[in-house]
């Protein structure tokens, strides 16, 4: 049993639409309940009556600390991929329900089987966000036995972090002295890694979106966090892999390739597993213990301690794209794309002789995954940087913090530390902010400077000493499943301004969709659609048997970026009306040249791959709904 508890000011829901045949009977009428303890709770195959009574001794006790006398138990099957049969969990709801009254909690129940619409006020003390798990006995000593939790795991949840905005002029200001207007998405991001709130409370849009288009889903036979791609979404999945290693090759970055399983007990990965803050996938074979990578670091690490390298060939930069990295985030945590427990990360290392180089390709690599953002379709506006440093870190480098600030040229959040746990001093994220106020990190870059020693990394100097170089880390884009994410986002968004939504142009699985006005003229477009698609551009044509308005709804809900129809006019006349989708559906009259020349300058230089699905729409199979 999976439950998320929000000490609340007030809560506002209203039944929307019933989801299961089991629904509970109930009027679509909203409902205000103030000064509550809400309860979002995911019922799990394996809960019993045991469960529920745990959970109900631990909340009682739980109340009494703090002083509050009622609760809304709310249905939320979002908090596990792991959900009981709807009339069991009915069951151990009504349970919940009844058990808590017994103990003379002031009790409400949302309607079981309904999606809801809500508004939440959560209050700002620090036990106003709490997460629950209740395993059933043997399957915690189970978990206890599997899961090792590194040290800075441990110590990331009681490190104090003092946090301010660096402005554009270099300026350090406390953040309860700065003025957040015209600065929302800063502030929401702010608030985000201060009360560091990670599970989510509400069916964030992108992932309907991702099903709906089918481009990707749940897989309910593996673990959750794992993803299932259909051919669209792999094709957009490709596309953006393709692009950010092309990057990196252009910046100079050797691409490699490294296992995904390591031994737990090797020294060096042994310690570093324990500065890392994240949980590991662990299994065993024949003598060994090992544990799935969550980086690209360890292989790099490894390879890099039996390479022969002197000061000439550095900065020395290696890459590789991790399909997979592996991270066993909170049940609670792992949702649609936005946190995975198994990911496709570009890790790229830069080895360099000191402090001095290290922080001139900090500022190198911080504008390369800037411009990345950018030519993926993600702005400034998109996102928010983190700036984090020790404080010793900031007294000796206050000049290179401020020339970084100033020519960002927006204010950044700072975290700082008076005292180094991790194996970093300083570190900069790039934060994607969604619909529902939450943020996920996508570029990244951080100066290492403790592994090259733990590996026994070392380079020759100029006076042909041994010396162990200084390592920066950098993700350019971001784990790639997050960047999808944020793009479905970032449309929803467009789509709430009165926008059309769509993907950036060059990652749209079909670019073009032509639609004959009858069987007519089916050959006339398979004429037009090989020569679109003999410029690289993927075009397909919606042969189905149905009316011209709805092939046309359909293309509008698949987000084609241009539709045509195609019949005697376009035949005779060699001009086609082309439906523009990011001009706010907007037909203009163009020859076929015109249209081709335009996607290819929009396109530009990006990676091509061909459609992913058959060319007929008939011929195609339905992945979802």
């Amino acid at each position: 049993m999976q439950i998320l508890q929000l000490h609340s000011n007030f809560i506002v829901f209203k039944p929307i639409k019933k989801e299961i045949n089991l629904a509970e009977e109930t009027k679509k009428e909203e409902k205000k309940i103030e000064q509550v303890l809400v309860l979002f709770t995911a019922v799990e195959k394996e809960d019993n009556i045991s469960l529920v009574n745990r959970a109900i001794e631990e909340l009682h006790i739980f109340l009494k600390n703090l002083k509050v006398n009622r609760i809304l138990i709310y249905p939320f099957a979002h908090l596990s991929n792991n959900l009981a049969k709807p009339r069991n969990a009915l069951k151990l709801l009504k349970e919940m329900e009844k058990k808590a009254k017994n103990k003379g909690i002031e009790t409400f129940r949302a309607p079981f089987g309904w999606t809801k619409q809500f508004t939440i006020a959560i209050k700002g003390h620090p036990l106003a966000e709490q997460s629950r798990s209740y395993l059933l006995a043997e399957k915690k000593e189970i978990s206890k036995k599997e899961e090792i939790i590194s040290k800075a795991l441990k110590a990331e949840q009681k490190l104090r972090s003092f946090w301010h905005i660096l402005d554009s002029n270099g300026s350090l200001i406390p953040i309860e002295d700065f003025k957040f207007g015209g600065y929302k998405n800063l502030e929401l991001f702010s608030k985000y890694e201060i009360t560091k709130a990670r599970a989510s409370c509400e069916m964030p849009p992108h992932v309907t979106l991702m099903k709906r288009l089918e481009i990707a889903d749940y897989e309910e036979g593996s673990d959750p966090g794992n993803i299932r791609w259909y051919p669209k979404g792999r094709l957009i999945k490709s596309l953006l892999e393709q692009f950010v290693t092309e990057k990196m090759i252009n910046y100079g970055a050797m691409e490699v390739e490294t296992p995904i399983m390591y031994d737990f007990k090797h020294p060096s990965l042994s310690d570093y597993l324990n500065r890392f803050p994240a949980r590991q996938y662990l299994l065993n074979s024949e003598d060994k213990d090992l544990f799935l990578r969550f980086s690209a670091c360890f292989g790099q690490f490894l390879m890099l301690h039996d390479t022969q390298f002197s000061y000439k060939q550095m900065p020395l930069k290696v890459y590789e794209l991790t399909r997979y990295s592996f991270r066993r985030e909170k049940s609670g945590e792992v949702c649609g794309l936005r946190r995975l427990r198994a990911f496709t990360m570009p890790d790229c290392h830069a080895f360099c002789t000191d402090l001095d180089q290290a922080k001139k390709e900090f500022e190198t690599r911080f504008k390369l995954s800037i411009e990345v953002l950018n030519e993926i379709g993600l702005t400034k506006e998109d996102f928010e940087i983190a700036l984090r440093f020790t404080k010793d870190f900031y007294e000796e480098n206050k000049d290179f913090v401020k020339k970084f600030a100033k020519s960002y040229g927006k204010p950044l959040l700072v975290e700082l530390w008076k005292e180094r746990f991790f194996y970093f001093r300083l570190k900069w994220d790039a934060n994607f902010i969604d619909n529902q106020k939450k943020a996920a990190a996508l570029s990244t870059d951080q100066i290492d400077v403790e592994n090259a020693k733990r590996y026994k990394i070392s380079y020759v100097n100029e006076r042909g000493e041994k010396k162990h170089p200084l390592i920066l880390h950098c993700s350019p884009s971001g784990a790639i499943e997050r960047v999808i994410y944020a793009l479905l986002e970032k449309a929803h968004k467009n789509q709430q301004k009165g926008k059309s939504p769509m993907l950036p142009l060059w990652l749209s699985p079909t670019q073009v969709r032509l639609i004959p006005i009858s069987d007519d003229y089916i050959e006339n477009v398979v004429e037009l659609s090989e020569t679109i698609a003999s410029n690289a551009i993927r075009v397909d044509i919606d042969d189905k048997a149905s009316t011209l308005p709805k092939k046309v709804r359909e293309a509008e809900k698949e987000w084609v970026p241009y539709i045509i129809v195609v019949g005697p006019k376009e035949v005779e006349s060699g001009t086609l009306s082309v439906r523009d989708r990011e001009n706010n559906r907007k037909v203009e009259k163009m020859k076929l040249s015109e249209l081709i020349s335009k996607i290819q300058t929009k396109i530009q230089n990006k990676p091509f791959k061909p459609l992913p699905l058959p060319q007929k729409l008939s011929k195609r199979p339905q992945f979802y709904g």
